[in-house]
């Protein structure tokens, strides 16, 4: 369905990917400022919370924990629309 915004036709599924591909990024960001957190030594864990692309992103976020030598540990519950994930130090 096309849909015209101030003049300029715009596709719903692009605004979709757009919007998807926004709020992974954002979510990355998060995961890589935890990171940051930990291995700086400002919190010895943080969970970030909420996040809905954790399935997607626990892969990058483990290999991007791993390169500081933390670990990304995914904390899911029973809301399938939000899940949360820690950044700890590896024991």
């Amino acid at each position: 369905m096309r849909e015209t915004t101030f003049g300029v036709s715009v596709n719903s599924a692009d605004r979709f990917a757009e919007t998807v591909s926004q709020t992974i990024d954002h979510e990355l960001d998060l995961i890589r400022a935890a990171i940051a957190m930990v291995r700086t030594g400002a919190s010895p864990r943080v969970v970030v919370a909420s996040l809905r692309f954790a399935d997607e992103l626990l892969p990058r976020a483990s290999a991007l924990a791993g390169l500081s030598d933390l670990r990304a540990t995914p904390l899911w519950t029973l809301d399938e629309g939000h899940h949360s994930i820690a950044i700890e130090h590896r024991l």
